[in-house]
């Protein structure tokens, strides 16, 4: 009788379903495992075999055969190890098995199931395909599953437990454990954050326009540049930009914890977007991420979706890398490719750059004296073409010394303000933030009346703004809309976002 279980394996950043398949055959003793199976699932012969000899169940003296399907399929990881050991295990069992279970588990040599965190995205990915799987996991992934709504889990210590629970053949019962942060229900979906500020805009005195643009930057995740003297307060700003940024729905929450795990980084589901700062001296596949299909490793940029990629000093990062973010911010997504692969990557972030008006920093200065040269100058600012800065959308030159010393709106403000915004966006039925907006849906969300056509129309002809440029001018004008809770956008909100634009 043949036997099968469900696993699955990486695929690129993608999930394979596998059939674990076994059958005992009279002849010589064996143990062989087909379906081009890496050497760690190999070597998963000698901890199956300790294993099962631990917790009590004997190993036949018959020619054992395992077969990964689909054959052809490269099969990676060590969570093979429970699915084998179940078949095994259950080669005396005359019933067939009802349910469609799959089992994830690397064992130790005493029979205990081990968690990795490959198993996470691998779980994830399989209850989207099939909402119905009864899955096995060790005890200690609960802690990491356990919020996963509708997610039919049992969960094991050892071998022996695992045994037990599929021989009842019995479909758990879907999650019910809820998160328990604050939250916004918005057309019946459920938005999450934090209001821990650990880095407060209150600290930041003056700056008001540069506060302001980072506000709308927030609400509508527009690309942000930042330009000033040293010490004028560019990275402060941004670094804060974080903790007011617009709430997470559970299904962002769980696409922020997947990245992270296929990053072999800590599993956390706080609602907090992503905030990815690399050093200017990041080697370009560290940023871009790999396209290996046996371990793709995501870049900054991947690991910043949904959240904030920050970079400062940005003229002195490599021009190749500062190119390739061309595609990403303008298209959403990044496409690596190599000869034997093709990994896409979501990339729907919120860029934000800081630098000096020039490489000594004291061109803006009214106190200190400029040593830069004229060609120097013009060669740190040529570090960033035209179509890079084409798609930046607010731009803000800050003052050395603000005279105006108050401290203006706190996060806890901002943050606010932000959720109205994001929450007449979802009102209207948007499903995008207004600066990641389709075409189409640009169309239907920022509409202009005739008087600031003219306006935008004069604009263009005056300061040669390219087409994209001014769909940038229309999503800016909307989120300063929704800032001012106005269903329509006017005159003063188009005028605010020119004063943007670079010059």
């Amino acid at each position: 009788m043949v036997r099968k279980i469900f696993c699955a394996t990486r695929f690129g950043l993608h999930t394979k379903i596998v059939e674990v398949e076994v059958s005992f055959t009279r002849g010589l003793p064996a143990f062989l495992i087909s379906g081009l199976a890496t050497n760690a699932i190999q070597e998963s012969k000698q901890r199956v075999h300790s294993a099962l000899s631990a917790n009590g169940f004997n190993f036949p003296p018959l020619k054992i055969t395992i077969n990964l399907s689909p054959a052809d399929l490269p099969k990676y990881g060590s969570h093979f190890d429970l699915p084998i050991a179940l078949l095994i295990a259950m080669q005396k069992q005359e019933n067939t098995l009802q349910n469609n279970w799959f089992a994830f588990g690397e064992l130790g040599l005493d029979g205990t199931l081990k968690h990795s965190n490959d198993i996470f995205a691998l779980v994830l990915d399989v209850m989207l395909f099939d909402s119905n799987a009864c899955i096995i996991l060790p005890k200690e992934s609960e802690q990491y599953f356990s919020f996963v709504p509708n997610l039919r889990c049992v969960y094991a210590s050892n071998l022996k437990e695992a045994m037990e629970q599929i021989l009842q053949d019995t479909p758990p019962y879907p999650n019910s454990k809820q998160l328990t942060f604050p939250s916004i229900k918005i057309r019946n979906t459920e938005y999450f954050y934090l209001q821990e500020f650990k880095n407060d805009f209150k600290e930041v005195r003056g700056q008001i326009v540069a506060k302001r643009a980072a506000l709308i930057a927030a609400a509508g995740f527009h690309n942000l540049i930042l330009e000033g003297s040293p010490g004028c307060g560019k990275s402060m700003i941004i670094k804060r930009l974080q903790e007011i940024l617009p709430p997470m729905s559970l299904e962002e929450i769980m696409q922020n914890a997947r990245l992270n795990a296929l990053n072999n980084q800590e599993i956390s589901f706080l609602p907090l977007r992503n905030f990815k700062s690399p050093h200017q001296s990041a080697s370009k596949a560290s940023i871009l991420g790999s396209a290996s299909n046996k371990e793709p490793k995501p870049g900054e940029i991947a690991l910043a979706h949904q959240g904030i990629l920050f970079f400062d000093e940005l003229p002195y990062f490599k021009k190749e890398v500062l190119e390739s973010l061309r595609e990403p911010l303008e298209n959403n997504c990044l496409v690596v490719s190599r000869v034997h692969s093709k990994i896409t990557y979501e990339t729907s972030f919120l860029f934000a750059g800081a630098q000096n008006p020039c490489p000594c920093g004291n061109l803006l200065s009214l106190i200190k004296e400029c040593r830069c040269s004229e060609k120097e100058i013009k060669t740190y600012k040529n570090k960033l073409s035209q179509p890079f800065l084409d798609r930046i959308d607010l731009f803000v030159q800050m003052k050395e010394i603000d005279e105006d010393k108050s401290i203006g709106m706190d996060s806890k403000t901002m943050q606010q303000q932000v959720f109205d915004a994001f929450i007449m966006q979802k009102q209207r039925g948007q499903k995008n933030f207004n600066a990641k907006m389709s075409e189409k849906e640009l169309e239907k969300f920022c509409t202009l009346s005739d008087e600031i056509q003219d306006l935008l129309a004069r604009a263009v002809q005056r300061f040669g703004i390219s087409e994209r440029s001014v769909n940038k001018l229309r999503k800016i004008a909307r989120t300063i809309a929704d800032l001012d809770k106005s269903e329509v956008i006017q005159k003063s909100h188009m005028l605010e976002a020119l004063s943007y634009r670079r010059i």
